[in-house]
């Protein structure tokens, strides 16, 4: 599986969903949005709007936070097979 998280350094929603990876031992490519203006291009690009974090799946685009929901967890183990046991 290829995984790239596209985030940024001070966002609380990026730091849960890099936890949540790191947590469950999935290797994925951060590219941070700030340091890459043409990052920073894609996502507006891909989503339409400059929001973050963005996961990148096996060349699948996902937004795995909902704002005032935080981190969706069931979704991040549904697209990323993790079991919930």
């Amino acid at each position: 599986m290829n995984v790239q998280l596209y985030a940024t350094s001070w966002c609380p929603d990026c730091r849960r969903a890099r936890q949540f990876l790191d947590a469950h031992g999935i290797a994925y490519t951060e590219i941070d949005v700030d340091a890459d203006p043409a990052a920073s291009d894609e996502v507006l690009r891909r989503v339409g709007k400059r929001a973050v974090p963005q996961l990148v799946i096996d060349g699948e685009w996902f937004q795995p936070y909902k704002p005032g929901r935080g981190l969706l967890i069931d979704e991040l183990h549904q697209r990323l097979g993790i079991s919930r046991e």
